[in-house]
């Protein structure tokens, strides 16, 4: 398509020599603008589906693919749900919980929390929390008076491995003095990490028995049963089967995308918002390079009318400036493409970096719940930035090209 002739002028044209560097100058410009916006798209798509992925994968692995609610009421006799929803196909675990409101109390500590009472058996299939043990053994979380707690919480109460913590709940027993909260104290036995910081902070883990007890459920109700799937992403099949299934029909069955749905639709509908913010990037770095080729054909008229004279086509004439414009949009992708992709893959490390180097906190977990930047490179999309940075270049370079062939020699040699 570029013959030899074509992109040996063209090469020469991209070498500016001395008086024509004004033209070279906005066409790097427009280099940096077109690599720097897609290294930046790259990234931050990278981060929004990072960012996504862990955000869903904590949502899933922590409160469960379905989740059996009562509303308003325990469930009761729910060993006879629980052995149905274990035989419906799909279903990979369930785990009975005893849940409430509580507020903790160690030493000057105080706050709110959630409290979730579980087997010892389901807590060592509950993979979210068991991998994440940084102390105790689930061997010690049995009886009355063991809790586990998140790392954040010990960290904030000074709480270590024994240390006591005392549980209030608001829902007491009517006593002539009116109604009487319930406390009791309990020692921590495990303190797990669950790489989340919301739940490290705000959640107590008791043993199913004593958060019965501590609640008043009695010995055969739960307030909740979760429910994990072999595959979340088609989770409907499974929740309409285990709905049937129910022996009472007042229980309810919801699954992620009815529960946690709207908060993953805000991210998808961020991250699509800032794919469109950041390709005026692009586009803006593909207006200089409209700008940096018209000021190359306005300063290299007499040249093309002596070429045109020589026998050069207007095609040969359209080639050669094309072959300008999209050199600046390509080479101006490929480095942006792989800086952006190194950022991408090193992004943590770069913010460790970045704060050992600022002393400031650049991803404070409290805000953004998870404990790491993530980042997440989608090849696809990846592919998309790159096609639709060539295309955008390519689209910038039509204009002027065309008048460059349009260029009349006669016209252009008189004026000279």
């Amino acid at each position: 398509m570029f013959g030899r002739f074509e992109r040996m002028v063209a090469g020469r044209y991209l070498r500016a020599r001395r008086g024509e560097r004004f033209a070279s100058i906005i066409a790097i410009f427009s280099l940096i603008g077109i690599a720097l916006g897609v290294a930046t798209l790259i990234i931050v798509m990278s981060v929004m589906n990072g960012f996504k992925a862990d955000l869903m994968g904590r949502i899933l692995g922590l409160h469960g693919d379905l989740t059996v609610y009562g509303y308003g009421r325990p469930i009761e006799a729910y060993e006879n749900d629980v052995a149905a929803i274990r035989q419906v196909p799909g279903v990979k675990s369930v785990i009975p919980m005893a849940q409430g409101t509580v507020l903790v109390e160690a030493g000057r500590f105080s706050s709110g929390a959630e409290m979730q009472g579980v087997s010892q058996q389901s807590l060592r299939d509950w993979t979210a929390l068991s991998s994440g043990i940084i102390a105790g053994s689930l061997n010690d979380f049995t009886g009355d008076n063991a809790v586990a707690i998140g790392t954040t919480m010990a960290d904030r109460a000074g709480l270590t491995i024994g240390s006591p913590i005392t549980l209030l709940s608001p829902d007491g027993q009517a006593t002539p003095f009116g109604t009487m909260p319930r406390v009791k104290t309990y020692h921590v036995a495990v303190i797990f990490d669950a790489n989340w910081n919301d739940y490290n902070s705000s959640v107590v883990l008791m043993p199913l028995p004593a958060a019965q007890k501590f609640l008043m459920l009695g010995t055969s109700a739960v307030s909740l049963i979760q429910v994990s799937t072999v595959d979340p992403s088609n989770v409907q099949p499974t929740r309409k089967a285990i709905a049937a299934r129910l022996e009472d029909p007042r229980l309810r069955v919801l699954d992620w995308t009815q529960s946690a749905n709207g908060f993953l639709d805000a991210v998808t509908v961020e991250q699509n918002v800032m794919f469109l913010i950041l390709t005026l990037i692009i586009l803006v770095a593909a207006f200089n390079v409209i700008s940096s080729l018209i000021m190359m054909v306005k300063d290299k008229t007499r040249d093309i009318a002596v070429l045109r004279t020589l026998g050069a086509s207007r095609g040969a004439i359209m080639r050669i400036f094309l072959m300008c414009g999209a050199s600046v949009g390509i080479v101006g992708t490929v480095a942006g493409s792989a800086l952006g992709i190194a950022f991408a893959l090193n992004i943590e490390r770069i913010r460790q970096w970045l704060q050992s180097l600022t002393g400031t906190n650049l991803f404070n977990p409290e805000v953004y719940f998870l404990e790491r930047l993530p980042a997440k490179l989608v090849w696809s999309q990846v592919w998309e930035v790159i096609g639709m940075s060539l295309v955008l270049s390519l689209l910038a370079t039509l204009y002027p090209s065309w008048r460059a062939a349009r260029t009349d020699p006669i016209e252009a040699l008189r004026h000279e």
